[in-house]
């Protein structure tokens, strides 16, 4: 059977807009919270195959998504260098921080591959158990991103301690960019072997970065991302998230030469389809809340950016993750609005 979303990355659309949500794994299922209780720790979970593999199947089963992606955390590839990772409830994940030259020594690509080889097993059976139909997307944070957190240690609202670093201290900050381009690329590469067909670079805190630090800090080391993944795996097409990135959108697109982009809830549908769509398939954009909300508000919403985009290849997502409460019924219409939608 035909992988559509795959299919409509590589610019080949069909009649039928194909979907998949992010974070359509997580907390807003019932058979989610299950497993999850189960599990040690969020870093034990993610690293299980058996749990990772079935939490990544259950929204497949209820929704009949066209794409599933893999059921782990951008931050597998710092707690793979070395760094120390955990997560603490009502905190989120916390990082021994990597700050200084002997704090970064202590982080090697060394024995990388061996600590999360067991998302590689996950990759594989999912490759084995998915439907036929349905394009299997795996996934990594860019550089910038990750680096937010193995700098400060934490989630920040404004990222203050790295971007002081990269003006302050462009060398340090540069070589830390320069191993998450190196682990990222072998990451993407191990699971594109694994039988991942798509994947996605999450750049998920990309907002606010002066221009030439975007070109510096976001798509240049995503650009080598690319370009490295492309030179082993030139069939398997890559889709960019660079969030909230605003009039650098279409720039990102064209420098960093991705197959897709992801558009977040603000980008407006008029302006991505005439300036960015012409160039890659677009991907989004509907508010995460709309479908906490359901009903003919969320329905509408998700024609107009069906009918706004249908004249190009376009796959249906989410400007950012459903957030815990989202009622799965809400996600059940959703889905039956977008499989109903004819081009």
């Amino acid at each position: 059977m035909t992988k559509i979303l795959l299919e409509t990355l590589k610019g080949n659309p069909s009649d039928r807009v194909p979907f998949w949500f992010m974070r359509q794994a997580g907390r807003y299922l019932p058979e989610y919270r299950e497993i999850r209780q189960n599990a040690p720790s969020f870093m034990d979970f993610c690293y299980n195959p058996d749990q990772a593999t079935e939490v990544t199947l259950q929204p497949i089963r209820r929704y009949g998504m066209d794409g599933a992606i893999l059921f782990a955390d951008i931050l597998v590839v710092p707690d793979g260098l070395g760094q120390k990772v955990w997560f603490e409830a009502g905190h989120g994940p916390k990082l021994t921080p990597v700050n200084t030259e002997e704090t970064y020594a202590e982080l090697s690509l060394n024995g990388f591959h061996d600590k999360v080889g067991n998302v590689y097993e996950t990759v594989s059976r999912l490759s084995k158990e998915l439907p036929e139909e349905v394009t299997l997307i795996g996934f990594a944070g860019a550089p910038w991103t990750v680096a937010t957190y193995v700098i400060e240690g934490a989630g920040s609202k404004d990222h203050a301690a790295v971007r002081q670093m990269g003006y302050g201290n462009p060398e340090l900050f540069g070589k830390i960019l320069d191993l998450l381009v190196d682990a990222t690329s072998e990451y993407l590469c191990a699971q594109i072997d694994a039988g991942a067909n798509v994947v996605q670079i999450f750049d998920s805190w990309s907002a606010a970065i002066p221009e030439p630090y975007f070109h510096k800090w976001i798509i240049e080391p995503t650009r080598e991302i690319v370009a490295r993944v492309r030179a082993k795996h030139n069939e398997t097409p890559i889709i960019g998230f660079p969030r909230l990135s605003g009039a650098m959108l279409e720039t990102y697109v064209l420098e960093t030469k991705v197959d897709g982009v992801s558009l977040d809830t603000g980008v407006p549908l008029d302006w991505a389809r005439d300036s960015v769509q012409r160039h890659v398939c677009v991907q989004g954009n509907m508010d995460p809340h709309l479908v906490v909300s359901g009903g003919d508000a969320m329905v509408n919403e998700a024609t107009r950016i069906l009918d706004t985009l249908k004249g190009g290849s376009h796959i249906f997502n989410l400007g950012h993750g459903f957030v815990p409460q989202t009622p799965p019924e809400n996600v059940a219409l959703l889905s039956e609005t977008i499989k109903n939608f004819r081009r």
